[in-house]
């Protein structure tokens, strides 16, 4: 009984071993992945465009507005804004001081990429710009998707469309619950859906990395803010970029 009883321990401590090398060599392959993006702007786009005015692979390096845009492998349209400063995530306390570009609005100006790569122009309804949770990415340095908006969502959001105003509402996009709220262009424009986010939303100040945060265009000019709350119960990792399209089927 002795004997046995040594034996199952001995097979916990060698399953707990491998568990943990396990479980360790998958952080240290997703921690050196996550600094990709950072290292592309650090490395190579912004010593480009000051050296030798290439900011390749980057389309634009924006030094006095504080980013890049940079073509994403994903999807034929799909581009990122990425800050020059290193910026982890939605988390990280900066992109709450207002002196802090508003990274969105720079993001929304930037569209035009996408329009140039397809050769058309593009209606705004079309747009939507997205950045994922602490849990929902899967990169270390704050990047905001600028990209087609799902076709269901359009959708969803033409019919909620009347119904929305400058109040926080919950509505289901897709497969999540989101926090609707309208901001007029001049509003979106002067100030940053992460310090409205923050400010406006009970206990989000202090959990910023909880959130995903979306934004897509409605009539007359308005945006709207989506938010959403990572849920893991509900397997809900707050990644907003879910709510895109890189595929863009709204054009075809």
């Amino acid at each position: 009984m002795m004997q046995e009883r040594k034996r199952v321990i001995a097979i916990l401590i060698v399953f707990v071993g491998l568990l943990t090398i396990f479980s360790t060599s998958i952080v240290l392959v997703f921690n050196s992945k996550s600094e990709k993006l950072w290292q592309i702007v650090s490395q190579q786009c912004l010593p480009g465009q000051q050296l030798k005015s290439d900011p390749q692979p980057c389309r634009q390096v924006n030094i006095a507005n504080g980013y890049v845009v940079m073509k994403d492998r994903n999807g034929p349209l799909q581009f990122l804004l990425i800050p020059v400063a290193k910026i982890t995530g939605i988390e990280t306390q900066k992109l709450l001081n207002p002196a802090t570009p508003n990274f969105f609005a720079e993001a929304w100006r930037a569209r035009h990429f996408m329009e140039e790569k397809w050769g058309k122009r593009i209606d705004d309804g079309i747009y939507s710009l997205a950045v994922n949770s602490r849990w929902g990415r899967t990169q270390n340095q704050l990047h905001i998707h600028i990209s087609c908006l799902r076709p269901d969502i359009r959708q969803r959001l033409d019919a909620l469309s009347s119904t929305l105003d400058t109040t926080w509402q919950t509505h289901r996009l897709g497969e999540h619950d989101y926090q609707l709220r309208v901001v007029t262009r001049d509003e979106f424009k002067r100030t940053s859906p992460f310090i409205r986010l923050a400010h406006e939303l009970p206990g989000a100040r202090d959990h910023m990395g909880h959130y995903g945060l979306a934004v897509a265009a409605l009539g007359d000019g308005k945006r709207v803010l989506m938010v959403v709350k990572r849920n893991v119960l509900l397997l809900n990792l707050a990644s907003a970029e879910e709510l895109q399209d890189h595929s863009c089927a709204l054009l075809k």
